[in-house]
């Protein structure tokens, strides 16, 4: 696929702390640490801090293995004699922190060895991700053979005050993921990296106090150690593609596809827009060299913003038009600034890394030239694969899943992530789409028992998750805890994996307790606390993503969502748990949807009301109303009908449209599911290469949501009819919704391996293949007959 990273460039020799960890089983909880955490001596513990750390290491010979277990707070970029070789830690809490095991083997030589550090916080600055006790870094050997090299005595260090951070200044107000970076060559020691720097003017580093693992008794107080179940993030040389405007200089027509160098002349300001022709998240990375005193500036957005003559408020004017436009238009972004020290062959790349489509470079000299050498990316992700398959005779579905899939690879790196851009939050909403998109189109599902774990461990007293984890900025969306039920059903579902969802259960049990406070003597919820969050839609009483709630408390939405998460608990207790807590948890949905009957229905429209006041109606109730099987039968396909086509409805966004066409394939429309694309296709014709946060597409704030991504799981669920049949996925149904198309296949990766199918029109009859893995059997469902499938290969001429 074109967006596809691993397609893009270079792969760099980027090892996997994951397969390694693997390998070796970490450092067990039974066995201390004997590495401590070390600072840069004399600075505040919280503060703006960028720290270096060395070790120089002498060998006899280049080792075959040399395995080291490390961690850092707020973040560590460790290189061995100049290369890359890790960065983290994946972001969690301190309860549970992460370090990376990696191995040093591939880089290291006989002889001198420099083992170096950047280890940043960005304090009051850092993300709303990121979670800290205070600046410090720690790096263990695995075994004896390797102890040499942990931290405590003998590592130097260095406090850089060449890096400042940049405020932010965006048109929307809601940014939280970090500063932009002002860094001063001047004050940066150059090649600090080569084992040949003399650092005998560095510091000793000091000890803050020892690693403790996870479970460990200790008096000291921060980081609870725990191995990193997820693999290192993938790092991909990439450069951009296209210089669309320059003043004043001209670089070679080859730049920026190509290297190539161009020289800014003295007292001079020249500006250039480059395009990467699509969105990334990547390290950009800038040579220059000479011009000393010179002040250059990188910027970053996803697209640039229309001018409004007549304006003044610049915050205000916040269309951005098709993407693929430039003129007429402005740059507001993210911005990384640098003062040049006048050497040769300086270097920056930022701390972390950016998300742009489009890069604005501006260079202004003094008193001598500055040139240009280089300027290119690293782009960076969780390493999915794509490993489904999909073909037919409709070219623009391949174009659908393309941007899905690059707009899922963007929203997720150490966690999954709403936007790349402004939050880089994993909020339970996005984050279950985007582990059912994980599941059908890569089958890696370590992210997503990472999410569900993370997410079970936010929860707060009163028994709920919090909306989005992990945050150093608390939120509770309680209606989000509801969809975490939902995300842990449908892991339960498609993986066979009994005891993970079992931990899960009184997590489970918290949240709806939680809910059961709220609920009266009918079961209808009365005003719940906090954001009850459901959807960003535009409608009567709708305010803040809050559908409308009745004068007494009351909420249709409210209701069903919790409907239906009664109704999952009980299924997933009922063979995983507590046969008790199954029963209640039947017992309330029974008398809730009765309720929901009696307080919403209007049978003039033969819709469900939003409130008990009966004056407002929505998509969203609706097709909860035929989710949760309060609707059913002629009603449920009656009031799926309406949902195509009663406009008086609150229309819901890209984000709910997963619900409301789930609804839609229920009430067994399923075969319209094509025709039901159009925020797709105008996401498209808008030269989107990711989905819009929101489906004003031109006024959307982030260009990047993987919550828009549910095409990727339904061409393959709905479309092609693959679905799992029973717990664990151990039985598959196949029930295509074909529509139009005449000739269609593909395949979805299964935990025992492929399932795949293919479908031709041939005259009055079609030709089906269905092969599944060993050991899984299933049913075909083909124009309402019911046709037995086994382990392998299945023809059938219908």
């Amino acid at each position: 696929m074109k967006y596809r990273f691993a397609i893009l460039f270079l792969l760099l020799s980027f090892y996997s702390s994951y397969s390694v960890f693997a390998q070796t089983g970490g450092i067990q909880a039974a066995k201390r640490w004997n590495a401590y955490w070390i600072k840069a001596p004399g600075e505040p513990a919280n503060g703006y801090e960028v720290c270096l750390f060395r070790k120089t290491l002498n060998l006899v010979s280049k080792p075959a293995a040399y395995l080291v277990h490390i961690s850092g707070d707020n973040r560590f970029k460790l290189f061995v004699n100049r290369q890359l070789v890790s960065v983290g830690p994946a972001r969690s809490d301190l309860y549970y922190w992460n370090y990376e095991t990696v191995d040093l083997a591939p880089y290291l030589t006989a002889g001198k060895n420099a083992i170096s550090v950047i280890v940043f916080n960005e304090g009051a600055w850092r993300p709303a991700a990121q979670m800290t006790y205070r600046t410090g870094f720690i790096l263990q050997g695995d075994t004896g053979a390797e102890e040499e090299i942990n931290t405590g005595k003998g590592w130097k260090c260095y406090r850089d005050t060449a890096y400042q951070p940049l405020p932010v200044l965006l048109v929307y107000s809601y940014y939280v993921a970090g500063p932009g970076e002002l860094v001063d060559m001047k004050l940066h020691p150059q090649h600090w990296q080569q084992p040949e720097f003399d650092d005998s003017g560095w510091q000793s580093a000091a000890t803050i106090s020892e690693g403790v693992a996870k479970g460990q008794f200790t008096f000291n107080d921060g980081w609870m150690l725990v191995p990193s179940t997820l693999p290192a993030r993938e790092m991909v040389i990439q450069r951009l593609k296209a210089m669309r405007k320059a003043d004043v200089i001209t670089p070679p027509s080859a730049f920026p596809a190509e290297k190539g160098p161009f020289t800014i002349p003295v007292h001079t300001k020249a500006t250039i827009l480059l395009d990467q022709t699509y969105l990334t998240n990547a390290y950009p990375t800038l040579l220059f060299s000479k011009g000393k005193d010179a002040g250059i500036s990188m910027s970053y957005a996803e697209g640039l913003y229309i001018i409004e003559p007549g304006n003044k408020n610049w915050r205000a004017q916040g269309k951005k038009g098709n993407r693929d436009d430039i003129e007429g238009k402005r740059f507001v972004g993210r911005k990384d600034s640098i003062i040049s020290d006048g050497s040769a062959n300086q270097q920056f790349t930022p701390l972390n890394w950016r998300t742009y489509r489009y890069l604005r470079l501006i260079v202004e000299t003094r008193d001598e030239p500055l040139t240009i050498d280089d300027l290119y990316g690293t782009a960076t992700a969780y390493p999915f694969q794509y490993n489904a398959k999909f073909e037919s005779d409709n070219s623009e579905l391949n174009k659908i899943l393309e941007i899905g899939w690059h707009t899922a690879r963007l929203c997720a790196w150490e966690t999954y992530m709403d936007c790349p851009y402004y939050e880089q939050l994993q909020y339970v909403g996005d984050t279950r789409i985007q582990a059912l998109v994980s599941y059908y189109d890569g089958g890696d599902d370590r992210l997503a028992r990472n999410a569900i774990t993370l997410l079970d461990r936010s929860r707060i007293a009163e028994g709920i998750t919090q909306s989005r984890y992990p945050t150093a900025i608390p939120q509770q969306i309680p209606t989000f805890s509801l969809w975490w039920i939902g995300m842990l059903h449908d892991y339960y579902m498609y993986r066979n994996d009994s005891g993970f969802i079992r931990d899960k259960l009184p997590g489970v049990q918290s949240v709806l307790t939680f809910f059961n406070r709220y609920q009266q003597a009918d079961g209808s919820l009365k005003s719940p606390p906090y954001w009850e969050f459901t959807d960003w839609a535009s409608g009567k009483d709708w305010k803040d993503g809050m559908a409308p709630i009745g004068a007494n408390g009351n909420s249709a939405a409210l209701d069903m969502q919790l409907l239906w998460a009664y109704q999952l608990a009980s299924e997933m207790e009922n063979k995983l748990g507590s046969a008790e807590f199954s029963l209640k948890y039947e017992k309330l949905a029974l008398q809730l949807r009765q309720t929901i009957r009696n307080k919403y229905w209007v049978s003039s429209k033969k819709m469900y009301a939003d409130r008990p006041e009966k004056d407002v109606f929505s998509q969203h109730t609706n097709a909860l109303a035929i989710l949760t099987g309060v609707a059913s039968g002629e009603e449920a396909v009656a009031l799926g009908r309406k949902l195509l086509t009663d406009t008086s409805m609150v229309q819901a966004s890209i984000y709910f449209k997963y619900y409301v066409h789930q609804a839609l394939i229920k009430a067994g429309m399923g075969g319209d599911y094509l025709s039901w694309l159009g925020i797709w296709r105008d996401n498209m014709r808008m030269g989107m290469t990711t989905w819009a946060e929101m489906s004003d597409i031109s006024a959307s704030r982030s260009d990047c949501h993987a919550w828009g991504s549910s095409p990727n799981i339904e061409l393959y669920r709905t479309v092609l009819g693959i679905e799992s049949d029973s717990p664990g996925f151990r039985k598959v149904k196949i029930e295509p919704h074909l529509g139009t198309l005449k000739h269609i296949g593909g395949q979805i990766p299964h935990p025992k391996g492929n399932i795949s199918v293919r479908y031709d029109q041939q005259g009055a009859k079609w030709k089906i293949s269905v092969a599944l893995p060993k050991e899984i059997t299933g049913r075909l469902i083909w124009k309402g007959k019911q046709y037995p499938l086994k382990a392998g290969e299945n023809i059938l001429t219908l």
